[in-house]
């Protein structure tokens, strides 16, 4: 009996009643076993060690030029240039990250791959291992610092050369010995001057009048020349720094016995500021961040001996002018300026100038410096108005400082720290804390109030070096030297 095709083409696809269907085996996915596999597993094996040129991503070397040759025969000589180079740039300011970064770049750059290096507070270790090959190791220890970043912009300049390929290894150790041979750019009766001056424009800022800037003015050039005499006498700078605080206090001392119309708080907080080491604190919470524990804690330490030099300094003043009849004042009173925003921002600009030609900035750098630091009092300002607190305005304005920093350092040849340490300076994360200080030495029933005050105070300028780092890293992909060809390959020539 014949069947019609579509009958039986319809009974087939039909089910009979009472079975349960049959579905087809799905395919495999593989594309989505392999996202799967990704999302679970990841690329990499957890425990694989990191290569060390790897720290380099984000950093202005991230794309460098190999130099292939007779890098092997001549890796004690590369070794050699590296350790100087670091220890220059650390003489001239740099921070651990800069100094880390600079390092792999040009090994890397004249053909040594396998190495590793160890940064301390004040010395740098180089290790050289190559397969079958003995290896070396090298250490530099650092035993001076002064101010010069005009020096570690031209530094920065030579890496930048290096890492582009345009510089052998012998130019590149004529190029550094004139760096480190060259004079500072601004004279030293210059920087006097401009410590003087950024006093005084401290004073106006928080609240002083034209005569409070006068007096701060000459009481600062009466303290930097004892303290550059002591200087050449070996003194160390703890004693230095008590020795000026001193000289600070007396002056307001003595303006207050005389009846001077003038807040001696102003005085000393305008004569303190410049001794304060806030660019140091911000320096070594960033180096806590950017991952050298270390060094960080040395700056620490550092930082909070200059924080007890500067009390010991005024508390020895305060307990003489009592022996005289004069009445204990309190130099540690919080202080508002009351200057309107237009001169409050004049102000601003010619000390973040001062500060700029007393760190011995490169005049290039000195206004886009100032304009940097102008938007970031700018962000403070209006934070503080709208309410955002002391705690969060100056994250926000270092945020700011920090982006900023990072674009117009690398548009003009020069590393971000340069730029962001003088804008960060009147966010005055120094004075806070100093206050907390003097209230928990000189005044042991209020010794709770001055332990919360240094933790409140910490707490602001950890908001504000992550700020500057946050930024940072916010600005790095904007400021890609190369653009497109970052995702280039290394080249090799």
């Amino acid at each position: 009996m014949a069947t019609n095709p579509s009958s039986r083409e319809s009974s087939s696809k039909a089910p009979a009643a009472g079975l349960i269907p049959v579905v087809p085996a799905a395919k495999p996915n593989k594309a989505a076993r392999n996202v799967l596999r990704k999302l679970v597993q990841g690329e990499a094996p957890p425990t694989a060690p990191m290569n060390i040129v790897d720290r380099l991503a984000g950093s202005p070397y991230a794309n460098f030029t190999i130099q292939v040759g007779k890098a092997e025969e001549s890796s004690r000589k590369t070794i050699d240039f590296a350790l100087r180079l670091a220890e220059t740039m650390f003489r001239y300011g740099a921070g651990a990250l800069e100094v880390e970064t600079s390092i792999i770049a040009v090994t890397a750059a004249l053909g040594l791959r396998n190495i590793e290096v160890d940064i301390t507070n004040q010395s740098v270790i180089i290790n050289y291992a190559p397969r079958d090959a003995v290896p070396i190791t090298l250490l530099r220890v650092v035993r001076s610092w002064t101010n010069n970043y005009a020096g570690l912009v031209e530094v920065h300049e030579l890496v930048t050369d290096i890492v582009s390929g345009g510089v052998t290894r012998d130019e590149a150790y004529r190029r550094l010995d004139v760096i480190v041979k060259k004079p500072k750019p601004f004279p030293r009766w210059m920087v006097s001057v401009a410590e003087a001056v950024f006093a005084a424009a401290v004073v106006g800022v928080i609240g002083g009048t034209i005569f409070g800037m006068m007096v701060a003015f000459a009481t600062i050039l009466l303290a930097g020349q004892v303290a550059r005499v002591l200087g050449r006498w070996r003194v160390p700078d703890f004693f230095v720094t008590s020795i000026s605080s001193f000289i600070v206090t007396i002056v307001a001392v003595l303006c207050f016995m005389f009846h001077v119309p003038l807040s001696p708080s102003i005085v000393v907080a305008g004569g303190i500021l410049l001794m304060l080491p806030s660019g140091r604190l911000v320096s070594a919470v960033q180096d806590a961040i950017n991952g050298f524990p270390v060094t960080a804690a040395g700056r620490f330490l550092s930082a909070f001996l200059t924080f007890g030099a500067i009390v010991a300094g005024i508390a020895v003043a305060l307990v003489t002018s009592t022996l005289f009849g004069a009445d204990r004042l309190n130099v540690a009173e919080t202080l508002s300026g009351t200057l309107p925003l237009p001169l409050v921002l004049a102000l601003v600009a010619l000390a973040t100038v001062a500060i700029c030609i007393a760190e011995q900035t490169s005049k290039k750098l000195l206004v886009p410096t100032t304009a940097v630091a102008l938007a970031g009092y700018l962000v403070y300002n209006f934070g503080m108005v709208f309410g955002l607190g002391g705690r969060f305005a100056p994250a926000l304005a270092a945020v700011v400082i920090g982006i900023l920093a990072r674009i117009v350092a690398l548009r003009l040849g020069a590393p971000q720290l340069v730029v962001a340490v003088p804008s960060v300076i009147f966010l005055l994360v120094g004075l806070s804390i100093f206050r907390a200080m003097f209230v928990m030495t000189l005044t042991p029933e209020d010794s709770v109030t001055g332990a919360v005050g240094i933790f409140n105070a910490l707490i602001v300028i950890l908001a504000v070096a992550a700020g500057v780092v946050l930024g940072d890293n916010i600005a790095r992909p904007f400021t890609r030297s190369n653009g497109h060809k970052d995702n280039r390959r290394n080249r090799r020539r």
